[in-house]
């Protein structure tokens, strides 16, 4: 135990940059706003993934838990991985991995990137029909943000930091953004992005991280507050947070308040266990717009009962914190790029009809869902139709 958490606090000191003696202040923690009015407030650096798998590997590293291979930012040149296809076809790379000559003939780095880059189940077809979520407004909050990423740059309107320890760009930040709103990545590809990068909480001297969610309703607060400064018809519809809000964790009456504030104001709050919906696997070679391609997600392994909407999630290609033109490849999404597909997918539905609600959206969304079948003719669950909940709902009065 001891060595684990002096392990845990290196890792704090990295990204962090902090002292031990320092873990508890204030000071560590960003509030930077721009008051009675919208803008980029800073501009974080990039990250650097390298320190991950310093060097030239000897090694394959090992998997996590779920199988999953970091090879994010890794030097593979002097590996012979001809036989290695199963722990490919479970990794995480990027824009930045270096491959051997000796590759299995079955696997393409850039293609699987380009599959993952697909939102899929079609959804590139209603972006074809102009359904973009144009001239609608979506609020993440999340990590710090590379804000000048290809993917996202055009759409953001404003950055800012509420209680925020991060000194560089995060992997979650980069990654949610393009979900939401990636021009090539994103549910919502014209939608406006106003983003709050905040830490829900603070690292204590022990080497623990302490959840308060305090900061987290400052920062909804704050985005219903810029909401009154934008015109009518810019207004912001949706939040995503992608965290799991529990009962029990600090600051959680406040924020259950400021998330009300919000729905008052018409904006919807989208976090994991806001609404019945669980996140799907995928196989990186197979066609994200074809619903045989997904499975139960690599992090749970039961069926769905039918009030539960199923969404992707693993597999996944999005904006990498390295690098403006960078991307990363995430074989395990988690829950945590399911939340932000479903906000796109809910601005997509606030332009094609202004007065859709929340509890109209997941209505339609289990109606016009399918049936998700196991190789064995098994019903996993009810999987998510983006183009004929998008088709529903553009008929709702």
């Amino acid at each position: 135990m001891k060595k684990f958490l002096c392990c845990l606090l290196a890792l704090i000191f990295v990204i962090t940059g902090c002292k031990a003696s320092e873990l508890d202040s204030e000071e560590l923690y960003d509030t930077i706003l721009k008051n009675n009015n919208i803008g980029i407030m800073k501009e974080p650096p990039a990250a650097d993934y390298s320190r991950f798998h310093p060097g030239i590997l000897k090694e394959l590293p090992s998997p996590n838990q779920n199988m999953e291979v970091d090879l994010r930012s890794s030097n593979l040149t002097m590996l012979d991985l001809t036989n290695n296809l199963n722990d490919l076809l479970y990794s995480s790379f990027d824009s930045n991995t270096k491959w051997p000559a000796k590759m299995p003939a079955e696997f393409d780095p850039e293609a699987v990137m380009e599959l993952g880059k697909n939102p899929g189940l079609n959804v590139k077809k209603l972006h074809k029909d102009g359904f973009t979520g144009k001239g609608v407004g979506l609020a993440i909050i999340d990590q710090a943000l590379l804000v000048d990423h290809v993917e996202y740059k055009d759409q953001l309107k404003m950055y800012e930091e509420v209680h925020c320890s991060d000194k560089m760009a995060q992997m979650h930040g980069p990654a949610v953004a393009s979900i939401a709103v990636g021009k090539t990545v994103g549910v919502a590809p014209e939608a406006d992005l106003y983003y709050i990068a905040e830490t829900h909480g603070v690292y204590k001297k022990s080497g623990q991280f302490e959840y308060n969610l305090t900061w987290l309703a400052q920062s909804i607060d704050r985005i219903v507050e810029v909401n009154k400064l934008l015109p009518k018809d810019k207004k912001i519809r949706v939040i995503s947070i992608s965290l799991g809000i529990n009962s029990k964790t600090k600051g959680y009456e406040q924020v259950m308040k400021s998330i009300a504030s919000a729905e008052q104001e018409g904006i919807y709050t989208v976090y994991v266990g806001s609404d019945n919906f669980w996140g799907l696997g995928r196989e990186p070679l197979l066609s994200a717009d074809e619903i045989t391609s997904y499975t139960k997600g690599l992090t749970w392994r039961y069926n769905a009962p039918d009030n539960m909407l199923l969404i992707p999630m693993d597999s996944r290609c999005t904006a990498s914190p390295t690098g403006d033109t960078d991307y990363v490849f995430y074989r395990d999404g988690g829950m945590s790029w399911s939340v932000p597909y479903i906000a796109g997918l809910y601005a997509v539905a606030c332009q094609v009809n202004p007065n859709i609600t929340p509890e109209l959206f997941w209505q339609e969304a289990l109606k016009t869902s399918d049936a998700l079948l196991d190789n064995e003719e098994v019903k996993i669950g009810k999987i998510v139709n983006p183009v004929k909940l998008i088709e529903n709902i553009s008929k709702l009065k």
